[in-house]
């Protein structure tokens, strides 16, 4: 009688097991999302893994035969320092450029609604097209060879001076000027980005606190350091954070300007 009794004892549920069958809705909605994480996105990245440690030439696993050689390669320490480089130029440039543009967006003027509509525009291009805007910019034949030129002539005007202009092909000139170009081609795609988020922390800043520092007898200049800035240190953060992950994975730019 027991051991009848003991099998006709409904089985005890795993904890788990109950969780599925309390949010099965919900369990079959998110399940194709994980699926699809799951086969086109971890998996790959697992089997990449597995890859770079199987040797090359005799399949061995595991095997350090790949990073010894890329670690080695004078090529990619140099791509190295350079991205590094380019990264720092770029979050330098869209940062100080990128709150001066949000500071002249937030003052009230005739026509601000379009101007700031027409500062979204590069968002909106894609990042070949941009590459090729900077080429029409920075090429030998390009519009910034020719401000240059027109300037030199102005220059040789004064006595004294004679500045013998020769056109330089920025983007394939090497060193510290074509990585400053593409750190300006990855900043023109980016700016709006980082000018919304400056502008939506702007916006935050209470009127009363400028108010006080009106009547404490504040500069402007003194508004923008002990006031403006510090309240807009979380934002500058975010933007930092978001634009450092993104500009260590700039490829098209540097690609279409050389």
């Amino acid at each position: 009688m027991a051991v009848a009794a003991e099998s006709v004892r409904p089985r005890r549920r795993t904890p788990l097991a109950t969780w599925v069958r309390r949010h099965r809705f919900e369990v079959a909605l998110v399940a194709p999302l994980v699926l699809y994480m799951v086969v086109l996105t971890i998996a790959p990245i697992v089997d990449t893994v597995r890859i770079s440690f199987t040797a090359a030439r005799d399949l061995a696993f595991p095997s350090l035969a790949s990073y010894t050689f890329v670690f080695g390669n004078e090529i990619f320490q140099q791509a190295v320092v350079n991205t590094i480089v380019v990264a720092l130029l770029s979050l330098t440039l869209e940062m100080s450029i990128g709150l001066g543009v949000a500071l002249a967006l937030h003052v009230r003027f005739r026509g601000r609604g379009f101007v700031r509509t027409v500062s979204l525009i590069p968002i909106g291009v894609p990042t070949i097209v941009s590459g090729a805007v900077m080429l029409l910019l920075f090429s030998r034949s390009g519009y910034i060879n020719s401000l240059l030129f027109e300037f030199s002539k102005l220059v040789n005007l004064i006595p004294g001076i004679e500045w013998n202009f020769q056109n330089i092909g920025w983007t394939v000139a090497g060193g510290f000027r074509t990585l400053l170009v593409v750190a300006i081609a990855d900043m023109w795609k980016v700016l709006p980005v980082v000018t919304l988020i400056f502008l939506a922390g702007l916006q935050a800043i209470p009127d009363e606190v400028y108010e006080a520092a009106d009547v404490d007898g504040a500069t402007k200049w003194q508004r923008f350091w002990r006031v403006t800035l510090p309240l807009l240190v979380p934002y500058v953060t975010m933007a930092l954070i978001l634009r450092a992950i993104d500009a260590f994975r700039i490829f098209e730019p540097a690609l279409v300007l050389s």
